[in-house]
């Protein structure tokens, strides 16, 4: 097979998260040739810069963008990113476009893949979440020709919106992979790096939800209070950077001096894995309560409706922004049992990902889409 070019996009430190065991295996391999476009969250320092982050894991060929300034709105975001990365594309000339989950940046590489002829490939599409989050990762399914599922649930999802089967694998979660590793970092190490004095904690992470934004402060006010009140140890980390979210990293820095909380722009993946495993609870509106949490059989506090419809597990939790509610939840998640989920995945995403894109059938699929009506 003629060596492919591959590029692979990310623009927060959960999708590079990810896609990092993907983008290894097909560096490891003769037959591809991987670049990787590094954008958004990446490149601003009040999250941590973590672009250093992917330039230090030891891939070659990495391209840094700013995509926004902290505030530009979505539309302008996704305007920006096309541009930058439509003059990256027609540099390199990649084989494929890999893009994953419901970021505008995804949108943004499945709009210049598509327009310009390019395999686009998905990961984690046919996934369902109660923000514009969910609207994005459909519209990126209708313009990406090979997706890459979690499970048959979500593959459903893309057969009913008129994806042909064949294009449809599904893999698992990539980043179970990484959370089934041997090879993560040891607590101790992880707390001495992150300077975290906590024996036992919680963690939390909130993010805004961008269609109910006029309640955002008093939702996040009412959290803090139930977080302080609680008396509870709690690692918290920045949101994303969506509208709003300005406003709940404002709240946090009150926070700052607060000996229960450690509060962080951001961290390594791994080492927050290490931290999830080991933690009494994990509490916000994040999809890690949803998804990851349940794997390690971690209790999960859900607030709000973030994650409305995602997957149910007798592990989560879920509340509205009620200082009460939450407190109550806090107090009673000491009786959840830890039970495990493999809903997402059993560590084998890799393996199964690295051998499709060597398949000769991977790279004959046309560029050309049809829908595929079942009636």
């Amino acid at each position: 097979m003629k060596t492919k070019k591959i590029i692979f996009l990310t623009g927060t430190r959960a999708d590079f998260g990810k896609l990092k065991p993907l983008m290894k295996a097909l560096d490891k391999e003769k037959d591809f040739e991987v670049h990787i476009f590094v954008t958004g969250m990446h490149m601003f320092p009040k999250y941590g810069s973590t672009g250093d982050e992917i330039d230090k894991s030891g891939f070659k060929n990495t391209f840094h963008f700013i995509n926004q300034q902290s505030s530009d709105s979505i539309d302008c975001i996704l305007a920006n990113t096309i541009y930058g990365l439509r003059n990256y594309v027609s540099l390199i000339k990649p084989d494929m476009l890999i893009i994953h989950g419901d970021r505008v940046e995804a949108l943004a590489g499945a709009i210049v893949g598509a327009f310009n002829n390019i395999l686009v490939s998905h990961i984690e599409g046919g996934e369902v979440s109660g923000t514009i989050d969910e609207s994005i990762r459909h519209s990126i399914t209708k313009l990406s020709h090979i997706h890459f599922v979690a499970n048959n649930e979500a593959k459903g999802r893309l057969v009913q919106m008129g994806e042909d089967d064949m294009s449809i694998h599904v893999i698992g979660s990539p980043d179970i992979d990484l959370m089934s590793s041997r090879n993560l970092p040891s607590s101790k190490a992880v707390k001495k790096y992150y300077e975290i004095a906590f024996d036992k904690y919680a963690i939390f992470m909130y993010h805004p939800v961008t269609t109910n934004l006029h309640n955002l402060l008093n939702y996040t006010q009412e959290i803090m209070n139930s977080l302080i009140e609680s008396g509870k140890n709690y690692i918290a980390i920045y949101p994303n950077n969506d509208p709003g979210s300005d406003i709940i990293i404002e709240e946090l820095e009150l926070l700052r001096k607060n000996p229960r909380f450690r509060i962080l722009p951001s961290m390594r993946f791994e080492a927050f894995l290490t931290l999830l495993k080991s933690c009494d609870f994990i509490i916000g509106n994040s999809s890690t309560g949803i998804r990851e949490a349940p794997f390690y059989g971690v209790p999960s506090i859900n607030i709000g409706n973030r994650q409305n419809r995602r997957f149910a597990h007798e592990t989560i939790l879920d509340v509205g922004e009620s200082k009460n509610k939450i407190l109550s939840a806090i107090k009673n998640i000491k009786n959840i049992k830890c039970v495990k989920s493999g809903h997402f995945g059993d560590g084998k995403s890799t393996e199964r990902f690295k051998n499709i894109i060597r398949t000769s059938n991977t790279w004959k699929i046309s560029i050309q889409k049809n829908f595929v009506d079942r009636f």
